[in-house]
């Protein structure tokens, strides 16, 4: 069994939907839905009006969303029976969200009304596919899908839960649920934070040893570089799990970073494929390595660099202890590092609490800033031993100014940080000297 998943493009208009639904049918599959696009940003901005005691506002917001599922139905179903089902079951979830109009409205309200928009295209699809004669069951992730006390997935709970849900549905041909959406610990809905139905569709293939989990996007897999800003980019084929994991962390959209990691630890692979061109390899994200090959190449925005220079640090145990303490206390994750024996050099990519982290940090050294800098990350197999590498990467930017380099925290990349006025000059150097051999 595999486990699909359609992003909110994917499933974005009637059409779409329906060539979702001949993509899906034939196999005994878990099909994992987002909602429609365009609808969890108009379901936030319903949550924003009931924030700030504007009923009118978000009722207002709510009917343009219910005109627009209203075209929808029409042009998704043929029969006049399955046309009034979806209505009543889509009257139902906006009838729902109206009624938080007139109470008060706290983040435990929100989070049901952001999950109304998975529940609306899973029942859509689910209603289509037994219009078409396909025996689909909708089996609803709030009755399985459950974080913990420290709102991590609790695996052991999904796996039992989600195994009797399709024990009791032992002859259905595919089964339909939502991503995003779970329930926490204490039994509230809650949800898996953007990009969660990726992680949802990860989460359900560990829980079930699928044979392997599809993520259909509207992108022909991952590239190697970014197409907004480099001509001629190409999909890469096949990633190891670490060089997915350091590409969708530095920028790559398409994946998000934590996804992975529940196929990954169980040895599941992961294959990108694009809705728009189904016959298309895509990428296949797995635990195999091509040996002494550079892969990618992806750009991290809106980097601020912190260099703490002290000629106290040369010898002194626990300064670095000390520096990294103070992100700690202002919950602010640090991206690069490197140190010399008189300075440590730093990045972050939150600069909420910037000027109370320098002010901490003014105690140990002098300190000083760099803003609007950019982190260009080359992924691919880079064990130490594979001779050359490192130099051709850093021969690629022999024209732009380098503020750091991080190379050996791990076998799978190499961080450079630049300015951001540098950015596309730096990608475009980097294709020609690894990717295009044009130099």
């Amino acid at each position: 069994m595999k486990v699909l998943k359609f992003g909110g493009t994917s499933v974005g208009s009637a059409q779409r939907m329906k060539e979702v639904a001949k993509l899906i049918t034939g196999s005994r599959n878990i099909i994992v839905l987002s909602a429609m696009s365009g609808t969890t940003n108009s379901l936030v901005e319903i949550s924003e009006y009931l924030y700030k005691k504007n009923p009118d506002g978000a009722n207002e917001i709510i009917n343009q969303l219910a005109q627009k599922y209203d075209r929808h139905i029409d042009e998704l179903y043929s029969t006049e029976e399955y046309k009034q089902k979806a209505r009543e079951y889509v009257k139902s979830h906006f009838d729902y969200i109206r009624s938080f109009t007139k109470d008060l409205f706290t983040l435990f309200e929100e989070k049901i009304i952001l999950a109304q928009g998975e529940l609306i295209s899973t029942g859509m699809m689910n209603f289509y596919l037994n219009e078409i004669g396909v025996k689909s069951v909708l089996i609803p992730a709030l009755d399985y899908m459950r974080t913990d006390k420290n709102a991590e997935p609790d695996p052991v709970y999904i796996k039992e839960k989600l195994f009797k849900l399709l024990a009791e549905h032992d002859d259905a041909e595919l089964f339909i649920t939502q991503g995003y959406i779970c329930r926490n610990a204490y039994g509230e809905i809650d949800n898996l934070q953007r990009g969660g139905s990726d992680y949802s569709a990860s989460l359900i293939g560990a829980a079930i040893g699928a044979e392997e989990i599809q993520i259909w996007t509207d992108i022909d897999g991952m590239h190697n570089n970014d197409p907004r800003f480099v001509e001629g980019t190409t999909p890469v084929r096949h990633l190891h799990f670490e060089e997915a994991a350091e590409l969708a962390y530095f920028g790559a959209k398409i994946l998000h970073p934590t996804c992975i990691l529940p196929a990954k630890l169980n040895n599941i692979p992961v294959r990108l494929l694009n809705t728009m061109q189904p016959d298309a390899p895509g990428t296949l994200i797995s635990n195999q390595t091509e040996k002494g090959k550079i892969k990618a190449v992806a750009a991290k925005d809106n980097i601020t660099a912190i260099k703490i220079k002290s000629g106290r640090m040369l010898l002194a145990t626990g300064f670095l202890r000390k520096v990294f303490e103070i992100f700690e206390n202002y919950q602010t994750p640090i991206d690069m590092v490197t140190t010399s024996e008189v300075g440590v050099s730093v990045t972050i990519d939150n600069r909420k609490h910037l000027d109370e982290i320098v002010d901490d940090l003014k105690k140990y050294g002098t300190v000083s800033v760099d803003h609007d800098m950019v982190i260009i990350c080359v992924v691919g197999d880079l064990e130490w031993d594979n001779i050359g590498f490192e130099s051709r990467i850093v021969e690629a930017m022999h024209d732009v100014p380098v503020r750091m380099i991080s190379y050996g925290g791990s076998n799978y990349n190499v961080s450079l940080l630049v300015k951001a006025e540098d950015k596309r000059k730096a990608l475009r150097e980097l294709s020609d000297h690894l990717f295009n051999n044009k130099k």
